[in-house]
């Protein structure tokens, strides 16, 4: 968070599982790629990315090498017990120490244990500060009721929290989505960056404690599960600040978006032709978005092979930028873009997507940029990524010229194959 200066114009924060990520109905990830594209475009320099997830630490990294997600700013995992910060995930030790308040992770064990109603989660899914447990939803009231008892009686304070139909989580009692939230803009407007407008997002009953933070925008989307929408209908239905999507996922982040007024809501994704559509306010972040968001389509085959399009590219090139490859291999920029013409739609039918994350721009002297970002491609299951640097230069009656673009292969990337690597 320290990357920003002034109060965030807007900050996010998202549930993952069926919110930020769909599961069951978009196998190309269309509905997050449309947010990613969006979010890189247009709010990531001067925005703040939450994501706030049930997951540990582990099954997030493991949902992060399956599906397209950008870096956060801030995750929030385990169900709020656990705060990290930025691309390396610094713990906030400060969190960690309020989760020790009057809790006892053996005497929950112990407790627990004694209730046959209850069936230990996967290994993974048992942290420090959160213990995870199927039961049936008709036992849950009563399995409750006993438990806080049971545990109060024991000196602890801890919260209970029931979602999916089948799981319930025991916690501290200062934890939780909503607390960790609170944390969270408590910080900030210490550090006098409160952001100027938050949005929650979520689907399950693990997201209720987000909707009831004040003074925030929220939205369930569209395909929320039970819980969540019993809470609305008694809680939430007649607060005009929370509504419920008509679209699913990351796509109905995008509806509320656009629905409060919080911001631009045109994904570059939603844009069928570059050329003909001028953006306003046009940056070199976005230069590089819709660049490589054509890329994918070039390859894919879904623009025409024309010459129009690589006639436009070339003039945005400066005759001698140079384009390093991962490899260390260097071209003219405009000979790289000559050969995009034997590549048009070699990718078509292989579930091919690129995307880009982390697209900061810096202005290093009066009209010289330097973007910094990190470029994704995805072929079938095959991921590849390369931290990317490109330079431009800003020229009056111009835009934006491309002097340079530099390539080396990310510690992310799975796959470091130059093969098929165009740009």
């Amino acid at each position: 968070m320290e990357r920003l200066t002034s109060p965030p114009r807007l900050m996010i924060v998202s549930d993952l599982d069926d919110t930020m990520v769909e599961h069951h109905n978009d196998n190309e990830n269309h509905s997050l790629l449309r947010f990613n594209s969006l979010w890189e475009d247009a709010y990531r320099h001067d925005s703040l990315l939450v994501f706030s997830t049930g997951r540990a630490k582990k099954m997030y990294k493991k949902l992060r090498r399956e599906r397209p997600l950008l870096t956060p700013d801030v995750i929030v995992t385990s169900v709020g017990t656990e705060i990290s910060y930025g691309k390396s995930m610094v713990p906030d030790e400060n969190w960690n120490r309020i989760m020790n308040n009057k809790w006892n992770r053996e005497i929950v064990e112990e407790e627990t244990s004694k209730f046959p109603e209850l069936t230990l989660q996967a290994e993974t899914e048992q942290m420090p500060h959160k213990l995870s447990f199927h039961v049936d939803k008709s036992k849950v009231q009563d399995v409750t009721k006993e438990l806080y008892q049971r545990l109060e009686k024991r000196g602890l304070e801890i919260k209970i929290i029931f979602s999916g139909g089948k799981a319930l989580d025991v916690l501290p009692k200062g934890g939780g989505k909503g607390q960790a939230l609170a944390y969270l803009l408590n910080k900030l407007n210490t550090e006098g960056k409160l952001p100027l407008n938050t949005l929650v997002c979520g689907d399950s009953g693990n997201d209720t404690e987000l909707f009831t933070i004040p003074n925030v925008y929220g939205v369930l989307v569209n395909n929320a599960q039970e819980e969540l929408l019993e809470w609305y209908a008694e809680n939430g239905k007649h607060n005009s600040n929370i509504i419920h999507a008509s679209d699913r996922c990351a796509s109905g982040i995008i509806e509320a978006i656009g629905h409060f007024k919080l911001g631009p809501n045109l994904s570059p994704r939603d844009v069928s032709d570059f050329l003909e559509c001028k953006a306003d306010n046009v940056n070199p972040g976005h230069e590089v978005v819709e660049f490589f968001l054509f890329y994918e389509r070039w390859r894919r085959g879904e623009v025409e092979n024309c010459e129009a399009y690589t006639e436009s590219l070339k003039a945005s090139c400066d005759p001698a930028g140079v384009f390093v490859h991962p490899s260390g291999a260097e071209k003219s920029l405009r000979d790289t873009i000559d050969e995009f013409g034997k590549y048009h739609g070699d990718k078509k039918d292989k579930k091919f997507r690129v995307w880009t994350d982390q697209v900061l721009a810096t202005e290093t002297t009066p009209g010289t940029w330097i973007v910094k970002l990190d470029k994704w491609e995805q072929t079938g299951n095959e991921r590849k990524c390369c931290t990317t640097t490109v330079k431009f230069t800003s020229k009056e009656n111009e835009g934006f010229v491309w002097d340079n673009v530099q390539q080396t292969w990310s510690d992310e990337s799975e796959v470091k194959d130059d093969s098929n690597w165009i740009i």
